[in-house]
């Protein structure tokens, strides 16, 4: 039996809750929030008890920590001190100072943090990634995630640390990462090391209303010469998620939303059903079951979850590059970055210096 317990109970633990209920042999000890009605809802609904973020693990093998950013650092660190492993919500943190110091606490090879970038569990970008070994070296690559404001969470507010780039844009900027990573993998040494970024340019644009950012482009440049296009906005009437990556071998194309869909070289790939075991169907289409389930096994077996926490730091460092290219007119800055590492991907932008 594996325990698991929740700091934060915002809407992403549903998510996660159901995810955690899909899996045999996994409950839920504890539910923590600042929000106490919000805690005994969720506690409720995943028949687990409330307690204090300092009463975490509250007995529990593991901790999703799904707090605001701000809290990650210090959610995931006094889980560590107590001895749970810890799966930790995506953006990581809001600073690469934090971000350094999770790495440093997650174990010799990285083993005792997971980074939930539950998009890269998703069965469509699974067999995205797959296509994507096959069409040797890319000379095309955009990913984008656009959908409309958030209506709650203080996600709209400079305390959340950045705006749309920061929490919905780092979906694409890491599925971009994984493409290139498995297009470089597929046509050279799977064993040796995968193309890294080393510069971008960003624009992010804002509106009178709101303190963050709401539209996004970043452009991507990593070491094989490829240039990877990624847009996130809450400027969309409706959401649409997708990828293609092309070279001279063929095209992958992914549909996430509206619809699902995946397509190599213009014709539709099959993907597995939902099991009928799930409940809500995006649950599995967008990869909430596996990941708990692969990030359970890894931290069953002490290894270095798949998507580790050094991939989260990798994340933000390209996060935190493109809001001071952002801030700075859109000038090219080079990955990883060598700004300041403890102000946030919004003070990058607002106050460059």
């Amino acid at each position: 039996m594996t325990t698991v317990s929740f700091a934060g109970s915002g809407r992403i633990t549903a998510a996660h809750g159901l995810a955690v209920r899909a899996l045999p042999g996994v409950t839920v000890t504890a539910v923590a929030s600042r929000d106490p009605a919000h805690a005994t809802e969720r506690a409720r609904q995943m028949e687990a008890r409330t307690c204090s973020y300092d009463e975490l693990p509250a007995g529990a093998d593991v901790v999703i920590v799904a707090t605001p950013p701000a809290r990650h650092a210090q959610d995931v660190l006094h889980a560590l001190d107590r001895g749970a492993s810890v799966i930790v919500e995506k953006p990581l943190c809001t600073t690469l100072a934090q971000a350094d110091a999770l790495v440093a606490a997650a174990g010799p090879g990285g083993e005792r943090i997971g980074y939930a970038e539950n998009l890269a569990f998703a069965p469509i970008v699974a067999g995205a990634l797959d296509l994507a070994a096959g069409l040797g070296s890319l000379r095309h690559l955009e990913v984008r995630a656009l959908s409309s404001r958030p209506d709650w969470g203080d996600f709209l507010r400079a305390r959340w640390g950045g705006g749309v780039l920061f929490d919905l844009g780092v979906h694409p900027l890491a599925l971009a990462m994984l493409l290139a990573d498995a297009a470089a993998r597929g046509s050279g040494d799977p064993a040796g090391p995968g193309p890294k970024v080393v510069s971008l340019r960003a624009r992010l644009d804002g509106a009178d209303d709101i303190e963050v950012d709401d539209d996004a482009e970043v452009d991507l440049t990593f070491d094989t010469g490829l240039v990877a296009h990624v847009e996130a906005s809450w400027r969309a009437a409706r959401p649409q998620w997708d990828l293609q990556a092309a070279s001279d071998a063929g095209v992958v194309r992914a549909e996430l939303l509206p619809g699902i869909l995946l397509e190599h070289n213009g014709e539709p790939v099959d993907l597995p059903p939902v099991p009928a075991a799930i409940d809500v169907p995006q649950i599995e289409q967008f990869g909430y079951r596996a990941q708990i389930e692969g990030f359970l096994a890894d931290f069953a077996a002490r290894r270095a979850p798949a998507l580790d926490v050094a991939f989260g730091r990798d994340v933000l460092d390209v996060v935190c590059a493109a809001y001071s290219s952002a801030g700075h007119g859109g000038a090219v800055v080079p990955v990883p970055f060598v700004g300041p590492r403890d102000r946030t991907p919004l003070e990058l932008w607002r106050h460059p210096s």
